[in-house]
């Protein structure tokens, strides 16, 4: 590339995520006759999405002149749950992928085009404090177990944000995370007095924006392109590699003579789940622009090492790229939904919510004071570092770990009490995970997944407490009210969907 074309960068982010589909009592996926002729959804689109973009061909002509991991010239994350179950299922796909990183690492530098994700895709301004802290940490520690690096950027589920969780993300050394324009509320040039307000079409998505933090730590935000995003995920921009090739170009405004950053964000399940082949538009798109040196493609941190912020921006607080009123798709009735129904509602939303709050609150009680019973390190911190066993459960790991901190006379059953308590804790952040309220009814499944969780959760609970907890859980599970006859509220779904899948046994030994 010669003269202003090597100013010119191009960065494609896939969010790959699949919510945790495993029971809580037995760790194993149950078939989902939905996703048929396959076992279950995640094998249905590892079959579709995950396995074609690391061998996606190229066509010219109707014919292949090449073969490619997409994943070598793209930005990703990838779900920490997904991705335990690929290391799995699929080891083969995983390996690609972690290879691609250690490729494009290569390629821009030592800046590898992965970055991490917070743990199990909990709406984070919702979130309490120690939640936040957690699926940072967790999410860090899953990402440096598989890549072998730290990461330098962070997703943020269903991009929802407010100062706190960005607070967290650079008190953890996340150097940068990625946004949509619709949450940009103005900007300014570093060293100005005066800010602008911006909306979507004035906010310039071509450079890094630093975001000052009121405890005087600072993070790097991108705002990627809503339109051309939107484009490839629902107006059909992956019908025609090309096509998609020239809107990412289009997108550069020729009149700039400096480093300038054409770059989208959608789920990655676009590129072959949601848009047959669409892994191969995706491969022909990166293919031409690097055969015509139209742009170089590159990554968020490559590119923020070319090009360091020089102006700073502020958020909208408490938004997302998929709600139009901020973070309500996970709280309220707010209109937010999956079909165009009428008569359908979320009514449900908030009690379901309420009911979950209520039970974390009495969960969280519960494990500070009898986890201080058992060691003298902090609960809290014990958690954190919890998820070294979560990535190796492996008889000596979990004993090490149990050792480790365990008190001096904590003998074997009380190893055991140690371990209920962190899994208890597990299931009690599993419950937030945002699917569950994404939809439209509560007897969608990732709704009755996270019903699931919470009973785990609470069945664990029990076990150090003389209270039962289950009745004023399932009186406040009563409050959320369905769409269906068959499933008026939550508690009916629970005891026809979730009681029967129960396990009394105690599933722990040493």
């Amino acid at each position: 590339m010669e003269g202003t074309e090597m100013e010119k960068y191009i960065c494609i982010h896939g969010h790959f995520y699949q919510p945790p589909r495993e029971d809580p009592w037995t760790e194993k996926i149950e078939e989902q006759k939905d996703a048929a002729p396959f076992h279950d959804w995640n094998e249905r689109i590892t079959y579709e999405c995950y396995e074609p973009n690391t061998s996606s061909r190229i066509l010219e002509e109707e014919r292949i002149v090449d073969v490619v991991n997409n994943f070598e010239k793209i930005s990703f994350n990838f779900g920490p749950t997904l991705f335990t179950w690929l290391s799995r299922k699929h080891p083969e796909t995983y390996r690609k992928i972690i290879d691609a990183d250690k490729i494009s690492a290569d390629k821009n530098e030592g800046y590898g085009s992965a970055i991490a994700q917070a743990y199990n895709h909990m709406i984070m301004p919702l979130a309490n404090h120690k939640d936040k802290e957690t699926q940072v940490y967790w999410g860090i520690r899953d990402f440096e177990f598989r890549f072998k690096r730290k990461p330098l950027g962070m997703w943020l589920p269903e991009t929802a944000v407010d100062t706190a969780t960005l607070e967290e993300l650079a008190k953890q050394e996340i150097r940068f995370t990625i946004l949509s324009p619709e949450q940009a509320g103005a900007v300014r040039k570093s060293g100005s007095d005066s800010w602008i307000k911006v909306n979507t079409n004035s906010l310039d998505k071509s450079r890094p924006y630093c975001c000052k933090l009121p405890s005087g730590r600072s993070i790097i935000l991108f705002f990627y392109n809503g339109k051309v995003s939107h484009d490839v995920a629902f107006n059909g921009l992956l019908k025609d590699g090309k096509m998609f090739a020239d809107h990412l170009l289009e997108a550069f405004d020729n009149n700039n003579i400096g480093l300038e950053l054409s770059h989208i964000a959608t789920d990655g399940e676009t590129y072959g789940h949601h848009h047959r082949h669409g892994d191969m538009a995706l491969a022909f798109c990166l293919y031409y622009i690097e055969k015509y040196k139209k742009a170089r493609l590159s990554n968020y941190a490559f590119f923020l090492n070319m090009k360091p912020a020089d102006h700073e921006v502020q958020i909208r607080e408490n938004t997302s790229w998929s709600c139009s009123h901020g973070i309500e798709r996970w709280r309220s009735n707010c209109g937010c939904k999956g079909t165009n129904e009428s008569h359908i509602h979320q009514k449900w939303r908030k009690p379901l919510r309420d009911a979950f709050d209520f039970l974390r609150d009495d969960i969280d009680n519960i494990f500070v004071v009898q986890m201080k019973k058992l060691t003298h390190a902090d609960p809290w911190d014990l958690r954190n570092k919890y998820i070294s066993v979560i990535l190796d459960r492996s008889e000596e790991n979990i004993l090490e770990f149990l050792k480790k901190y365990a008190g001096i006379e904590t003998g074997r059953e009380e190893m055991i009490r140690m371990l209920e308590l962190l899994e208890m804790q597990k299931h009690a952040m599993f419950m937030y995970t945002s699917c569950a309220w994404f939809f439209d009814d509560i007897s969608d499944t990732g709704t009755v997944q996270i019903i699931a969780y919470a009973t785990r959760a609470c069945q664990l609970a029990e076990k150090f407490t003389k209270r039962k907890l289950f009745p004023a859980f399932l009186t406040k599970l009563a409050k959320a009210k369905g769409n269906f006859r068959d499933y008026p509220d939550a508690r009916v779904l629970f005891e026809k969907l979730v009681k029967p899948r129960i396990i009394d046994i105690d599933v722990f030994a040493l």
